[in-house]
């Protein structure tokens, strides 16, 4: 651990500077428990024939059990040490977080890799960047000729230990998809801090200065919004639209795609409905917007999720929430198996309303039309 403690430090003082307010981790608070958010998602009063049960939703539909269909996305999640708290983040991360992949794992993410096709390397966190592993599960991955993703807070970029990180993005053709509330400050920093959308900017900036987001680069530049508040996103093609023009006319940046993404009912964004009396009116919105099209696109039918220490999961969603991929497949990279796993069972809970509803959510972006 002596190699993650120094890497870490590098940035520390920049990091909480950023991030006011403590994770529910450090706060002690119930909700930092898996168990007891999904003890508190149970409890939630939802009117429906179904009791709101996410199973039997899908037995009307004719798609219960919800099975993978093959494993096309490896994604590994780094660690919860992150430079900001956002008010939404399902993850609980900050820079007060501990947990990090070490060289051992990421080793063995690698080799496990390295005896499949799986085509798609999606390396999340906290701020995946933070992890000292992380430009190793690049340049690997990249070596193994996969296509990479990393997922991308932008403010990390500003941060002097990780300035090159741009260019090393350009070197190795990584595809960076970059989380941005709103092209308006005021939406950016509601969720996440004041001053990051400025930041955030910066960051962009910096990406198009090296090539990302430019017609003919082959740099792929992807934002990613959420919803300030208990509603569902908007259209993604419309909002694209709108984002493109305005990113360009206020800010001068250009991107290449835009990704909407439901805001998921756990961790701190379930605490903040929790604590707003949102949570029954956005679980029932959840529930009434079941969209079986959306249910075909889920993310765990494609993605096999890796956590910090090997273990495995249908989705980061899940191993947010202790819920390992279910009995009978390998649980941990030790224990490796392509073909259970690429048609394994998910583990499915009330949450997994978040992904389906209206035209449906995942790490992707929409799902369909609605």
């Amino acid at each position: 651990m002596a190699e993650n403690d120094e890497a870490l430090a590098q940035a520390s003082a920049t990091l909480r500077l950023q991030a006011p307010r403590p994770s529910l981790h450090r706060a002690g608070a119930a909700l930092a428990e898996p168990s007891e958010q999904l003890a508190l998602l149970r409890r939630t009063a939802v009117t429906d024939l179904s009791g709101g049960d996410f199973d039997r939703h899908l037995e009307r539909a004719e798609r219960f059990p919800l099975r993978a269909s093959g494993i096309e996305v490896f994604q590994v999640n780094v660690g919860r040490v992150c430079n900001q708290t956002c008010s939404h983040c399902h993850v609980d991360a900050g820079p007060d977080r501990e947990e990090v992949m070490t060289r051992a794992t990421a080793e063995l993410a690698m080799r496990v890799l390295s005896e499949t096709d799986i085509p798609t390397v999606d390396i999340t966190g906290g701020a995946p960047e933070l992890c000292p592993q992380f430009e190793y599960l690049v340049t690997e991955s990249r070596r193994l000729e996969r296509r990479v993703i990393d997922r991308c807070n932008l403010t990390i970029l500003l941060s002097p230990p990780f300035e090159h990180l741009p260019a090393f993005f350009a070197d190795n053709q990584v595809e960076v998809v970059c989380s941005l509330p709103h092209y308006r400050a005021l939406g950016t920093d509601k969720q996440r801090g004041a001053g990051v959308h400025e930041a955030s900017i910066e960051a962009l900036k910096r990406l198009n200065a090296v090539g990302y987001g430019r017609e003919g680069s082959g740099l792929e530049l992807v934002l990613v919004t959420n919803p300030v508040g208990a509603f569902l996103p908007a259209g993604q093609e419309s909002l694209e639209a709108d984002w493109k023009r305005e990113m360009k006319r206020l800010h001068g940046v250009d991107f290449n795609a835009l990704f909407t993404i439901t805001n998921m009912p756990i961790s701190r964004y379930l605490e903040w409905l929790e604590s707003s009396g949102n949570l029954d009116d956005y679980m029932q919105r959840l529930v009434d917007a079941f969209n079986p099209v959306a249910a075909d696109g889920v993310m765990c039918r494609t993605t096999l999720s890796v956590g910090w220490d090997g273990a495995l999961y249908d989705c980061d969603f899940n191993q947010m929430l202790d819920l390992t991929v279910g009995r009978g497949v390998p649980g941990h990279l030790r224990e490796f198996d392509l073909e259970p796993l690429a048609g394994r069972r998910v583990v499915t809970r009330r949450h997994c309303f978040g992904c389906t509803a209206g035209s449906g959510s995942s790490c992707g972006g929409q799902i369909s039309e609605g």
